[in-house]
C-alpha cells in the first residue's frame, strides 16, 4: 500500500524549495504563489522507491492565514516531515502544525533543520539545541534531525534516503475497503470536464464506478483516474488520486466534499466525539463554544457541545457532541481539529466516536455507550453499536461505518458473533442485524403481550397475527417481528393455529355462567335449522349486548360450531352443512344456479340467500358467472 507524507513547518523556512530540491517537482503551481514567494494551496510531488512503489508528498502552506490549508493535506497522510529553518528556529506554526499531526493522529515522522547554509557553525548547534528541546514533550521526541541546505544540496542525499527508509519500514496499516476519497481541488480541464484530487483515504475506485458526492448525495460516474500524472484503470487508498467525473458540473463540488460509492456513507447534522483541549490552549473549552471544525479537506462553522463537563481545561479530555449547520459524512476513528475563533488558532481536536449522532442527555448513563466506543475493541463498538441501535437493527453497510472495519472482517466477526448468538440477522435480503440482549427483551415482551391478551379475551382462542402486527409489532421492522415470531414457536414459547397465536398453556376457560350462555345460543340456531334466528333477538332473550356476545359469538365460530357469514348473520355447522348438500344435489341435474333458483330450493328469503351465495363462492364451492353459479371444478357432487 503507497506511503503519503506531508509537510509542516512556519512560513518561509523552506519546505516547498526542500521538496523540489529532492523531487525535481515544484509544488507552488499558482501564479500567485511564485508571484509572492509563499505557499498558498496544497502542493504535490513524489520520489521513486525502490521496485514500482512511489512515495506521495503533500506540501503545505506554513502562513497562519492558510492553516486551514494545510489541516486539508495533513488528512491521510502517514508521517510528517517537519521542516524548521536553522536561522529562526522554532516558531508558532511550527509548534501549531505539529499540535494538528498529534491530534490528526499521525506518531511518526523526520524533522530536517534548512536553511543550514544561512547560519553559522555555533548558531547551527544552538538551533539544534533548541529544537531538541521543543520536540521532546511531542511524538517526534527520538526522531532523526537532519541539517540540510537546499541551495548547497547539502544533507540532502541523507534525508532523502532517510524518507525512503522510512516509508519502506512503516508498518502497513490495516486500511477499511470504504472508497473515501475528501476532495482538496477541483478544476476544469479543457476537453475532460470536471476533475477533483485528493488523498484516497480508503478503499478503491475503477474507471466507470458510479460514485455519490457528499453532502449534496449527487451522482456521477468516474470518466477517467489519473495518479502522478499516469492514467490508471483503478487507483486504490494511500494514492494521490485525480479523478476526471462525468455527469458534474464544476459548480456542483467543492473542497471539502467527500466521494464515496452510493448508499455507503450518511450525511448527518451532529457527531459524538471524543475531545481534547490542546494543554497550549489559551483558555478552556466552554460548553456550547462555536468553533471552526476540521474534519478531513472540509472546515465547517460549528458548536460543540460538552456532554460530561461544563468546560474542558488545557489538556483535559472529554466527550462531546459537535452538531453541524449542514450535514457531514465521517467513519468511526476519524481525527478532527478544533480553531478557535479569537485568536484564530488550534485549540482542540480528537476522535470521531458516533458519525450518526443521536440525542444524548448531559452527565447521563448514556455516556457509558461514548466511553466503550471511545476504548476503540472492534467487537466491543460493534456490539454496542447494536444494542444502541435497539429494534431498528443496523444493515451491514451502516455498521462498516460505525465499527471502521473492512467488508472481510466485519462478515468474519458477524459470522463468529451469530454463531454465538450474540448478533442476530433478522433481514438476510439487507442484511440488517439486531443485538442478543435486544432480541431477548422482544422475546419476553412479546410473550408477556400474549399473556395479557389471554387475560383480557379468555373466550378467544388466541391473538390473530395481523392484530399483533397492528398492536404490539407496529413500531418494529416486518421481518424482525416475524423473526421473533418464528423463534418463539421454534423455542415453544409459542403456539400457532392457522393465523392464531397462543401460549402453549392456554385454554378457553368458561364461568359457569358464559358456558350457559354459550349452549343457550347454539341451541336456538341448532334448532333453528337453515333458517337462522335474528341474532338481535336471541340476544335480547339471553339479556346480553352485542358487546357481551362477543367473545361467545367467536368461540362458536372458532370452536367451528357457528359460522359467520356476514356482521350480525350466523348459521350452524349442520345448517351449512344441509345447505351445501342441497347445492350439490342440484347441480346433479342443472349447470347453472341463479339466485331465483337457490330461493326455491332453500326456502330462504333474498335477505339471506344473496349472502349464503356469496359464502358459498368464498367457500369455492360455486363460482360466479354472470349473475348464476356453476359447480366448481373439484366438487363433482360430492359431499365433502
Amino acid at each position: 500500500m503507497p506511503i503519503i507524507m506531508g509537510t509542516a513547518g512556519h512560513i518561509d523556512h523552506g519546505k516547498t524549495t526542500l521538496i523540489r530540491a529532492m523531487s525535481g517537482i515544484d509544488c507552488d503551481r499558482l501564479k500567485d504563489e511564485k508571484k509572492r514567494g509563499i505557499t498558498i494551496e496544497l502542493g504535490f510531488a513524489f520520489l521513486d522507491l525502490p521496485g514500482s512503489e512511489r512515495l506521495g508528498i503533500v506540501d503545505v502552506p506554513g502562513h497562519e492565514k492558510f492553516v486551514k490549508n494545510m489541516v486539508a493535506g495533513a488528512a491521510g497522510i502517514d508521517f510528517v516531515l517537519l521542516v524548521v529553518a536553522a536561522d529562526e528556529g522554532v516558531m508558532p506554526q511550527t509548534r501549531e502544525h505539529l499540535e494538528i499531526c498529534s491530534l490528526l493522529g499521525i506518531q511518526d515522522g523526520l524533522v530536517a533543520l534548512t536553511k543550514t547554509d544561512s547560519v553559522d557553525e555555533e548558531l547551527l548547534e544552538l538551533a539544534q539545541e533548541d529544537l531538541q528541546e521543543f520536540l521532546s514533550n511531542t511524538f517526534l521526541a527520538d526522531a532523526p534531525v537532519f541539517p540540510v541546505s537546499a541551495h548547497t544540496a547539502e544533507g540532502l542525499e541523507e534525508l532523502k534516503s532517510a524518507l525512503l527508509d522510512k516509508a519502506r519500514s512503516l508498518e502497513q496499516k490495516d486500511k477499511p475497503d470504504l472508497f473515501r476519497l475528501p476532495v482538496d481541488r477541483v478544476f476544469t480541464m479543457r476537453g475532460h470536464g470536471t476533475v477533483v484530487t485528493g488523498t484516497l483515504v480508503s478503499g478503491e475506485v475503477k474507471l466507470g464506478d458510479t460514485v455519490e458526492i457528499h453532502p449534496m448525495q449527487n451522482r456521477c460516474k468516474v470518466r477517467g483516474i489519473q495518479v502522478h500524472g499516469q492514467a490508471e484503470e483503478k487507483v486504490s487508498a494511500g494514492h494521490r488520486t485525480a479523478l476526471n467525473l462525468a455527469g458534474v458540473e464544476v459548480d456542483d463540488i467543492e473542497r471539502g466534499d467527500t466521494l464515496c460509492h452510493p448508499d455507503r456513507l450518511v450525511p448527518e447534522t451532529a457527531w459524538d466525539v471524543q475531545i481534547t483541549c490542546l494543554s497550549s490552549a489559551p483558555r478552556p473549552l466552554k460548553h456550547r463554544r462555536e468553533i471552526h471544525f476540521h474534519h478531513g479537506t472540509r472546515e465547517i462553522l460549528a458548536r460543540v457541545y460538552l456532554l460530561d463537563a461544563e468546560e474542558l481545561a488545557p489538556g483535559e479530555t472529554g466527550l462531546a457532541q459537535i452538531r453541524f449547520p449542514a450535514p457531514m459524512v465521517g467513519v468511526y476513528g476519524d481525527r478532527y481539529v478544533i480553531r478557535g475563533h479569537s485568536p484564530l488558532r488550534t485549540i482542540a481536536g480528537g476522535k470521531l466516536l458516533n458519525p450518526m449522532g443521536r440525542k444524548i442527555k448531559r452527565f447521563s448513563s448514556q455516556l457509558e455507550i461514548l466511553r466503550t466506543l471511545a476504548r476503540g475493541d472492534p467487537e466491543e463498538i460493534l456490539l454496542t453499536q447494536l444494542e444502541w441501535a435497539d429494534s431498528r437493527g443496523l444493515d451491514f453497510w451502516s455498521l462498516q461505518v460505525l465499527c471502521n472495519l473492512s467488508i472481510k472482517k466485519l462478515s468474519r466477526m458477524l459470522q463468529d458473533l451469530s454463531s454465538k448468538q450474540l448478533v442476530f440477522c433478522f433481514d438476510r435480503e439487507n442484511q440488517r442485524y439486531v443485538a442478543a440482549g435486544v432480541v431477548q427483551r422482544l422475546y419476553d415482551g412479546l410473550q408477556e403481550y400474549v399473556r395479557r391478551y389471554h387475560q383480557n379475551n379468555p373466550l378467544q382462542a388466541g391473538i390473530s397475527r395481523g392484530r399483533l402486527s397492528s398492536d404490539w409489532g407496529r413500531d418494529l421492522p416486518g421481518k424482525l417481528l416475524h423473526f421473533l415470531i418464528e423463534r418463539c414457536l421454534k423455542q415453544g414459547a409459542l403456539v400457532s393455529e392457522q393465523e392464531t397465536l397462543r401460549l402453549p398453556e392456554h385454554q378457553v376457560t368458561l364461568g359457569r355462567d358464559q358456558s350457559e350462555l354459550k349452549q343457550n345460543i347454539l341451541r336456538q340456531y341448532e334448532e333453528a335449522g337453515i333458517t337462522p334466528p335474528n341474532l338481535a333477538e336471541v340476544l335480547q332473550g339471553q339479556g346480553i349486548d352485542s358487546q357481551q356476545a362477543n367473545p361467545i359469538l367467536q368461540l362458536l365460530t372458532e370452536e367451528g360450531k357457528l359460522v359467520k357469514i356476514k356482521d350480525g348473520m350466523y348459521f350452524s355447522a349442520d345448517a351449512l352443512e344441509r345447505i351445501r348438500g342441497l347445492v350439490w344435489d342440484y347441480f346433479r341435474h342443472s349447470e347453472e344456479l341463479g339466485p331465483k333458483d337457490f330461493k326455491e330450493l332453500t326456502g330462504l328469503s333474498r335477505k339471506y340467500s344473496i349472502p349464503l351465495l356469496e359464502y358459498l363462492d368464498k367457500a369455492k364451492v360455486t363460482i360466479r358467472v354472470g349473475d348464476v353459479r356453476k359447480l366448481r371444478k373439484g366438487q363433482n357432487g360430492n359431499r365433502e
